[in-house]
């Protein structure tokens, strides 16, 4: 038997028939599910340190545990010193099993290692039911060893859903237990 990711089969057992159930969908494949995660981290200093580039794709690549690729340029930019084809930064798209492994380390490992916090926002959202999370720190992953980095940088966590508008999404990622801050109305 080949190993399932924990995320994987709580999706299939839990999650897909209690949103099943929540939203009354007419067929199972209409419950939204999770497409991918893309992580990315803009690197503007790069411009001046060439060895921001290759210092983020090692830890991109170590958070991820995939081989990440260098973001570039797209136009030029005098006051910034920037030209087409520069690069500026570094991403990872995760699909699959490894989506899930990234995805249950993220909640049970990295986001309780935040500093004074109180639950993500869920203003991140962008009408079509994906999510985008921004993390100050890349310190805050256990695989990143403290010692070794050059300079903090933040990224972005991307959660691209199948989900048909923000409401399904939002219920998907409480699901899978995103730590959404409690709104007071």
């Amino acid at each position: 038997m080949s190993y399932v990711p924990r995320l994987k089969e709580k999706y299939r057992s839990e999650i897909h028939p209690a949103l099943f159930k929540q939203f009354e969908f007419k067929s199972p494949m209409q419950v939204p599910r999770l497409l991918k995660i893309v992580v990315n981290q803009g690197l503007g200093d790069a411009i001046a340190d060439k060895k921001l580039i290759e210092s983020g794709l090692v830890e991109m690549a170590q958070i991820t545990g995939q081989k990440a690729v260098a973001t570039k340029s797209k136009k030029d930019i005098s006051n910034f010193k920037l030209r087409r084809g520069m690069p500026v930064g570094v991403k990872v798209t995760l699909r699959g099993n490894m989506m899930y492994e990234f995805l249950d380390r993220l909640i049970s490992v990295a986001i309780p290692r935040v500093r004074d916090f109180r639950g993500i926002s869920d203003k991140g959202f962008d009408g079509r039911g994906n999510y985008t999370l921004g993390i100050t720190e890349q310190i805050i992953f256990p695989e990143i060893n403290f010692d070794k980095v050059n300079k903090i940088n933040g990224m972005d966590i991307t959660f691209v859903t199948s989900a048909a508008n923000d409401k399904e999404s939002l219920a998907l990622l409480k699901e899978f237990g995103l730590p959404f801050k409690n709104q007071k109305q």
